[in-house]
């Protein structure tokens, strides 16, 4: 296997499972961005691989290696042409960087062949088990659950005056300050909507969103007789990813199974879209297509970053992102290449710069 963003979460993840199975995997790339450059060097002196690198073009270089599987966890669009490189190589990618999938779209569906993208994602990996219950056309929706982040249960007022160190207090999960910020805006979940209809092929009305704040049950597939197939699990990474580096066969002991004797309560409530408008945000960006979700990605993350700097308020992240989204014309043709989704990208960076310029933090 190649493993991508090797220093990262996902990354260090995988690599725990390659040490537990050694007669099962063998690491023959590694790649990572560069921000953890001791750590990395004691992977590769760990795991000996025959190519390792760091920055995007390594990860492209590696992606596109002779292996089995290429688990891509890069963080952000600089994951877009390694993710390419791995599918036009016909390597299996277990895909943890979702924003190459969705902001490459079209792009990145076109160069798939049927079973060759592997979902990471929580929900997306327990969506692509579910589905294992029955046929493409008994699938009546899918139904993606989300914690509901710190900020569960409040109103839009009194969202108004969240703090950075409040946004980043997820009740369940220690992830990095983008993703994390984005589970309290729903961010996250409005771009899991988009993954999901690129990944399975299901519009976009018939993908709900429902907040349990256990995170138990990880998504659910309804099926046209009524039935509901959901994966259990605990609120960890292990049995995606290690989904993702053996599919279809699982991994025995990625994951300590949840403990049937002890009592608990799990919850189901609606997703709050006043509160909470990121996710019907995402579905508008999915249906208009084209470029939308590029721009929607990256707006975002210029606005997370001026919300950390103290220069935008929670609030008017996705406010933000809205108005950003409401300038961008998506380019009325039917191919799209990397350069326009790289230059949509960076036009929705530029605008999200120039509004925040005139905004100030409540």
């Amino acid at each position: 296997m190649v493993v991508l963003g090797s220093t990262g979460s996902i990354g260090t993840q995988a690599l725990d499972l390659v040490r537990a199975h050694p007669d099962r995997f063998r690491v023959v790339a590694l790649t990572a961005g560069g921000s953890n450059p001791e750590v990395f060097e004691q992977q590769v002196a760990e795991f000996a691989p025959a190519f390792h690198g760091l920055g995007e073009d390594a990860s492209t270089e590696a992606a596109a290696l002779d292996c089995d599987v290429v688990l891509n966890g890069i963080t952000g669009a600089v994951g877009l042409r390694p993710t390419l490189a791995a599918l036009d190589a016909g390597n299996t990618l277990a895909l943890a960087n979702k924003e190459s999938l969705i902001i490459g779209g079209p792009l990145v569906r076109d160069r798939a062949r049927p079973g060759q993208i592997v979902p990471v994602d929580s929900e997306h990996s327990a969506i692509a088990q579910s589905l294992r219950a029955g046929s493409a056309g008994e699938v009546r929706r899918l139904v993606l659950t989300a914690s509901g982040g710190p900020f569960r249960g409040r109103t839009r007022e009194q969202l108004a005056d969240v703090t950075p160190a409040e946004a980043l207090a997820h009740p369940n999960f220690a992830m990095g300050t983008v993703i994390t910020t984005n589970s309290a805006t729903l961010v996250n979940k409005g771009l899991e909507v988009i993954e999901a209809h690129l990944l399975f092929d299901v519009p976009f009305d018939r993908i709900d969103v429902v907040v349990h704040p256990q995170q138990l049950i990880h998504s659910m597939v309804e099926f046209v007789d009524g039935a509901v197939v959901a994966q259990l699990g605990l609120p960890t990474m292990l049995v995606p990813i290690s989904l993702g580096m053996g599919w279809p066969d699982r991994v025995p002991d990625a994951e300590t199974p949840i403990d049937w004797t002890r009592a608990s309560d799990w919850r189901f409530e609606p997703l709050d879209e006043v509160a909470f408008p990121a996710v019907r945000l995402a579905r508008e960006a999915g249906e208009r297509g084209g470029t939308a979700p590029a721009v929607y990605n990256a707006a975002n993350e210029v606005c997370v970053a001026a919300f950390h700097a103290g220069r935008l308020g929670f609030v008017e992240i996705v406010e933000t992102v809205a108005r950003v989204l409401a300038t961008h014309d998506v380019p009325s043709k039917e191919q799209f290449t990397v350069d326009d989704v790289l230059a949509a990208d960076a036009w929705a960076r530029d605008e999200a710069a120039r509004l925040i310029g005139g905004t100030h933090a409540p």
